[in-house]
């Protein structure tokens, strides 16, 4: 956990310094390896096309630990593989990019990055703040739960499923990518689960768990994989226009969505500090047994 510690720490604040890191998609090998799959449709060709990557991982960082230097190597691995599965974008990048546009066009222009599988990102401040919560959980609190959780196996885990079941320009059959989305969707739904509850306890509490409330009463029993976790985009429209709400009602004329945003970046960047905080007190627990 400490090398995992590590890893992240260093991946987060060369993203801050240099944020184009984030483009290195580098993923040519995927696309070739899903093609080849052609032959295979359905769930075979998710399984195949997603487990033989991350068991190739799995297989590199198990010869690794057989290696001089062991821990070193492990960093640099791990290193790899999470500034791979952050991207394609730079997501504190895509915020500034939103924020220091110099009109209103160049912002709505901008916003549209915060959009992985969307269509377009409408310039209100309900829909800026879900966009935003979406593009914070697939590009950085997604991967950084599952590679706490799993390693380097985990990222890119997270990363190759996202990439499979949202990326229109891999070609899939129907049921291939129905069920690609299933896997996605599945593994969005635990840390957009810690996701909220975080973002409630650095935000509006009452707002975001009452948003988070209502949807799951009103939600199928499996939506957990059949869509995306409605409740995050939820909880972000609640936590952006509670102070709206508590005014005198004219909620369109007096929202301001770049003061918003400012503050939900804010809101998320105290919330990724509360994950990692986290994290290094399971790594000082550890040392202290």
């Amino acid at each position: 956990m400490a090398i995992r510690l590590l890893a992240a720490l260093i991946a987060l604040g060369l993203l801050h310094l240099q944020p184009q890191l984030a483009h290195w998609r580098g993923d040519a090998g995927f696309r070739r390896w899903v093609h080849q799959l052609a032959d295979t449709t359905g769930i075979g060709r998710v399984l195949l096309a997603v487990l033989v990557p991350v068991a190739l991982c799995a297989l590199v960082i198990w010869m690794l630990h057989m290696l001089p230097l062991k821990d070193l190597l492990l960093l640099v691995f791990a290193f790899v593989v999470l500034i791979f599965s952050f991207g394609p974008h730079a997501f504190e990048a895509d915020l500034e990019a939103i924020l220091k546009a110099p009109d209103q066009s160049s912002r709505e222009a901008a916003a549209q990055a915060l959009c992985d599988d969307c269509e377009t990102v409408a310039w209100t401040t309900a829909d800026l703040g879900e966009a935003t919560a979406y593009a914070a959980l697939r590009r950085r609190f997604g991967v950084l739960f599952w590679f706490f959780l799993l390693g380097p196996v985990g990222a890119l885990l997270y990363r190759l499923a996202r990439q499979l079941g949202h990326d229109s320009s891999l070609a899939l059959d129907s049921g291939a990518r129905t069920y690609a989305r299933y896997l996605a969707n599945g593994l969005d739904w635990l840390p957009a689960q810690l996701m909220v509850f975080t973002l409630a306890l650095v935000g509006h509490w009452d707002a975001v768990t009452g948003a988070w409330r209502r949807w799951h009463q009103q939600a199928a029993p499996n939506s957990w994989y059949l869509s995306n976790p409605g409740f995050l985009g939820a909880a972000a429209r609640a936590d952006v226009l509670t102070d709206i709400e508590g005014g005198d009602g004219y909620a369109e004329e007096r929202t301001d969505p770049l003061h918003e945003l400012r503050r939900l970046r804010d809101a998320l960047l105290r919330a990724l500090l509360a994950w990692m905080s986290v994290v290094a007190l399971i790594v000082m627990g550890s040392w202290l047994h």
